[in-house]
């Protein structure tokens, strides 16, 4: 039996795209098990794998862990990107916690309907650049180090990273006024493990074409 953690998603982003880039970043292969039908879903359930009757899952020493959250802190400790102390891991939760939350508008946008996309990508682009942006601007500025928390490597910049290449899917120009993170993604894009997870080919998934959004509706509803 392979010792690598298997995820079980549907073949693309999603809530298991993060956990795919922090198992990169740690340099962890990791396997996929690809939710194809509602019946591989139910059958998921029905065998007792998803404790909450929900995806992400990921099998990892041992354990079906669900809840994304839960198998990111895990990965995070386990791999020694949650920062040295308990107060780098307060400001290296905060960080990829906020990270995620626009994460989600970027993730829910293809979902919209198509009256309300417009609408929807400009509140998404307001928050990123008038709520969420300057922070990571000011932290970077402030401390005029590499790396988020504590001029280390950690789980923020890996979720930071994810989130501002998908910011950009959107709008290509949505950097342009924060110097800084553009340098600290340059920067943080040829880590080795992180430049690997982002040729062609690698395991990260490309952004949800409307073709496949009724696919992915019909595997969860």
């Amino acid at each position: 039996m392979s010792g690598k953690p298997k995820l079980h998603y549907f073949n693309g982003r999603g809530r298991m795209e993060s956990i795919r880039w922090l198992l990169a970043a740690a340099g962890v292969e990791f396997e996929e098990c690809f939710l194809e039908t509602k019946d591989d879903l139910t059958k998921l359930q029905k065998d007792g794998f998803l404790l909450f009757q929900q995806v992400p899952m990921v099998e990892i020493d041992g354990m079906k862990m669900v809840q994304s959250r839960a198998i990111g802190n895990y990965i995070a400790a386990k791999y020694n990107l949650c920062g040295k102390d308990l107060k780098e891991r307060a400001l290296i939760d905060m960080y990829v916690e906020a990270a995620i939350d626009l994460n989600e508008l970027l993730m829910t946008h293809s979902f919209q309907p198509a009256d309300k996309k417009e609408q929807h990508l400009a509140n998404t682009v307001d928050k990123a650049t008038n709520r969420y942006f300057p922070v990571y601007e000011k932290v970077l500025k402030d401390h005029g180090q590499d790396f988020l928390v504590g001029n280390r490597f950690s789980r923020a910049d890996v979720q930071l990273l994810e989130t501002l290449l998908m910011a950009e899917e959107c709008k290509p120009d949505i950097l342009a006024k924060f110097p800084l993170l553009q340098s600290f993604k340059a920067r943080i894009s040829n880590i080795p493990t992180i430049k690997k997870f982002l040729q062609p080919g690698s395991q990260r998934k490309p952004p949800l074409q409307e073709k496949d959004i009724p696919k992915v509706m019909k595997i969860f509803n």
